[in-house]
């Protein structure tokens, strides 16, 4: 990424949005973005990537590699991702909104939403929908014990986490604490449908999908969109199959072009905008007495309802984003409300390789093939906040201090494959 650097070197609150609501931001040509780009995906290790940056009404688009090893075909707006956790993020806007109509309240406890005589567990005080859109429950990240060759992103199923839940001890007192919890957002899936009587996933499409016109992200993929979808160079990505199961943390399928929908909706530039509150900072970090798993793209100092935030509220620098990953792909979303940018990408896992150390920036030891792993995508997160903020004309943030290595399982499929 040295040309990144040296490129970046010659350069809660519900109202850090408008804060900077008036400052210009410049412009970038389309030629040194996708040059911007290419370093991320050639560090990354990647078979194929899709890259959107949006900014104020500009879009830049852009695929990367192969849509599989030895295809020889560019990945393109229309390939078919899986945006794995990024899903998180749908749900808590969808939460949003139950709570706008007051269908539901973010107090409201988990017990409330359960199938007959379930029992939630409690330490001090009951699990609420906050506590699970902020990854503060107490939950456990996942769901152990998925059977052999189970698809990604389908278990466990609805009867399966209910009748595991009762037995579970709670980490910590909720509200106290954040441990990142795949199986809370399932909850708080499975919460949203008891509250409105509606299959979660025809919820999601009529109160989101189909407002914004994006009839490619789904939990229900076609056979053609199955022939679109990217796939892996270095594991068995799974079958492409029904993901309702993880409806609420981690089984949307979408493309890059939804993904800009997305992105404009998010920034609030498109047709429709969303609820600031979605997107609002309800845990200042400071206040936790300790965080597991939220710290991917860098150190919070909010949590929202599936979002994190960097950086100070009141600095230009500040990212809201989300990170994703398993079966296959790493995900990400960022957002720089002060110059109206936002940024995603898609990365499908490439062959096992080691990366060599840069000099100028901090970095993780790398994983090497005989250590049973795959090579990690090396500060891939941070170098795509620093291409937002290029694109903002913003410094670049401090590298990251080395941090251990960790291979962390995330459900999907078999209890080691989602990620983040």
């Amino acid at each position: 990424m040295k040309f990144l650097f040296k490129f970046l070197a010659s350069l809660l609150v519900f109202s850090f949005v408008p804060v900077f609501a008036q400052i210009p931001a410049p412009l970038y040509d389309p030629q040194t973005m996708a040059t911007l780009g290419d370093e991320i995906f050639r560090d990354s290790g990647a078979t194929g990537m899709v890259l959107v940056i949006v900014h104020d009404n500009q879009v830049f688009f852009h695929g990367y590699g192969e849509t599989a090893t030895g295809s020889h075909q560019l990945p393109t707006q229309d390939s078919v991702v899986r945006i794995c956790s990024l899903t998180k993020i749908f749900t808590a806007d969808l939460l949003t909104k139950l709570v706008a109509n007051k269908t539901v309240k973010l107090t409201d406890p988990l017990q409330q939403f359960t199938p007959s005589r379930t029992v939630v567990p409690k330490r001090v005080r009951a699990i609420t929908l906050s506590d699970l859109a902020t990854h503060t429950s107490g939950l456990p990240r996942e769901v152990a014990g998925a059977p052999r060759n189970t698809p990604h992103f389908t278990f466990p199923d609805y009867a399966t986490r209910w009748r595991w839940l009762p037995d579970q001890h709670l980490s910590f007192t909720p509200g106290t604490a954040a441990l990142y919890s795949n199986v809370a957002y399932d909850f708080l899936g499975d919460a949203l449908q008891s509250a409105t009587h509606q299959q979660y996933a025809a919820l999601l499409s009529a109160r989101t999908l189909k407002p914004l016109r994006m009839y490619n992200t789904t939990y229900f993929p076609t056979a053609a969109q199955c022939n679109r979808l990217l796939h892996s160079g270095s594991r068995d990505d799974g079958p492409c199959t029904s993901t309702e199961e993880s409806a609420g943390s981690s089984g949307l399928y979408s493309t890059a072009s939804d993904m800009e929908i997305w992105l404009r909706y998010l920034l609030g530039n498109g047709a429709q905008a969303q609820d600031p509150a979605a997107q609002a900072v309800y845990i200042q970090a400071s206040n936790l007495v300790r965080q597991q798993g939220l710290d991917h793209a860098g150190d919070p100092t909010g949590v929202g309802l599936g979002w994190i935030h960097l950086q100070p509220p009141d600095s230009p620098s500040h990212i809201v984003e989300k990170t994703g990953g398993g079966a296959g792909f790493i995900t990400y979303i960022a957002i720089n409300h002060a110059r109206h940018a936002a940024i995603f990408f898609a990365a499908t896992d490439g062959p096992i390789r080691p990366k060599q150390n840069r000099s100028n920036q901090a970095q993780p030891k790398p994983v090497t093939p005989s250590q049973g792993a795959p090579a990690p995508h090396i500060n891939l997160f941070y170098a795509a906040n620093n291409l937002l903020l290029t694109v903002s004309g913003l410094p670049p943030l401090p590298p990251p201090p080395p941090r251990p290595v960790r291979v962390v399982a995330h459900k999907h499929a078999r209890t080691s494959s989602r990620k983040k």
